[in-house]
């Protein structure tokens, strides 16, 4: 399901343990790691792709979190040309995205990579929140830093500053207006 400009509907996962730090994982056969994320179905809703795809990669079920938030608007993101199909090209740009912020709050040991016939990743670990995106695939990586830098307000003080990891630019004018184009949902 492609929307009229190109864009793919879809939801990331930020998932936090109970020291704030994020689930990270790896790709398989890949040495790319990356936050949980899917496609949403014809006739699902954001919150019921994220259910799906949180049971589908890391084999955590509802009652295993607790949604903090979400975007309040989609993230975008171009797929560069040489990564789509010949057939797709005239009418697939890229991924929207609405995003997640969970608290995990079953254990460690509930994670499973391997509830889906075809696992997303064969590795995970937790990172600090503010996590290094060298990983990540270049075309993804602005998403991720929005997604974070929106999100982060429900998390706390705890985590540290964006800027001192790099998030934000130093320059005060840019801190404004990153913060100020950025909203989010609370769950009630």
């Amino acid at each position: 399901m492609i929307d009229r400009n190109g864009y793919r509907p879809n939801v990331g996962i930020i998932l936090l343990n109970s020291r704030n730090e994020v689930f990270w994982g790896k790709r398989v056969k890949q040495n790319s790691w990356q936050f949980p994320q899917g496609g949403i179905k014809t006739g699902e809703t954001p919150t019921q792709a994220m259910y799906r795809e949180l049971t589908e990669e890391i084999g955590l079920q509802q009652n295993h979190v607790e949604i903090l938030g979400r975007t309040r608007e989609w993230l975008r993101y171009n797929v560069p040309e040489c990564w789509i199909r010949r057939e797709c090209r005239k009418s697939y740009k890229g991924q929207k995205q609405i995003w997640f912020l969970l608290r995990l709050l079953g254990r460690d040991t509930d994670v499973s990579l391997r509830k889906s016939p075809h696992p997303e990743f064969d590795a995970w670990r937790w990172n600090q929140y503010w996590v290094e995106l060298d990983s990540v695939v270049e075309f993804k990586r602005q998403v991720y830093r929005q997604a974070l830098l929106e999100l982060s307000r429900l998390v706390g003080r705890d985590i540290g500053s964006a800027h001192d990891y790099g998030y934000i630019e130093n320059t005060q004018s840019n801190t404004k207006e990153v913060l100020s184009n950025s909203s989010v949902t609370i769950k009630d």
